[in-house]
């Protein structure tokens, strides 16, 4: 994390309420944040090539709870990795948010390679239908296939959902396939390998706009922290 991350996140706006979004805000006097605000999104889009970027996530998991938010109903299924084999607790652990509102299957890795494999997720999802398909992880240090688990879930006509929290600066730099092309939906924390704030940021396709930003706030979400979503547009313009 560089000085200037730092000092935007210390600044004065630590005490700006600003609920809303960009051009909408339910208090008057936002013009500077919003100009902060546009500027973390346009910053976020160009450097990961995606059509809609939401920047108001306070972490990792409220990212992805607000893509179940958005496109889920209670008890759909969703298939993410198994927390013991590398996956992370909101991608449908039984005690998280994830886990309480949906059926949830989980995928593994091999116990031959320790690596994904992915006819057993082809199988997987063709035995159970999910909604929802996670591709990602929080402890698994290999290349994940983007593209295959794409394909996937085109077959199996589930939504993807691309966790990139722990590789988003790999990604970035062009030295880890990118998932954005054939990933309705992308989430990552900006405070691990993008040398951000703590907090994250949700990518979609355009067509999902209107109901990413609608999870987030009102959905999840109250005032967002405009000190830290200063401090991403500074380490998304510093990551490009």
């Amino acid at each position: 994390t560089t000085l200037a991350v730092q000092e935007a996140t210390g600044s004065v706006l630590s005490d700006k309420y600003a609920e809303g979004h960009p051009g909408r805000r339910w208090y008057r006097g936002c013009e500077a944040v919003d100009r902060a605000e546009q500027l973390a999104i346009d910053r976020a889009k160009a450097l990961f090539g995606a059509e809609h970027a939401n920047v108001q996530p306070h972490s990792g998991t409220t990212a992805n709870i607000a893509v179940y938010l958005a496109v889920l109903k209670a008890e759909d299924t969703i298939m993410g990795m198994d927390l013991a084999h590398g996956g992370h607790l909101s991608h449908g652990l039984e005690v998280n948010y994830s886990g309480i509102h949906h059926n949830v299957v989980s995928y593994t890795v091999s116990k031959d390679t320790e690596t994904i494999d992915m006819d057993a997720v082809r199988d997987l999802a063709l035995k159970a239908r999910p909604r929802l398909i996670i591709a990602g992880a929080s402890a698994y240090p290999r290349i994940i296939d983007f593209d295959a688990f794409a394909r996937v879930a085109e077959e199996v006509g589930a939504y993807l959902m691309s966790d990139i929290a722990h590789i988003a600066g790999l990604v970035a730099g062009g030295v880890h396939p990118s998932p954005v092309p054939g990933s309705p939906f992308v989430t990552t924390t900006t405070h691990k390998t993008l040398r951000g704030p703590r907090g994250a940021i949700i990518l979609c396709k355009k067509e999902y706009a209107r109901q990413i930003d609608a999870a987030v706030f009102p959905g999840l979400q109250g005032g967002p922290f405009m000190h830290e979503i200063l401090a991403k547009a500074i380490a998304l313009g510093e990551a490009a």
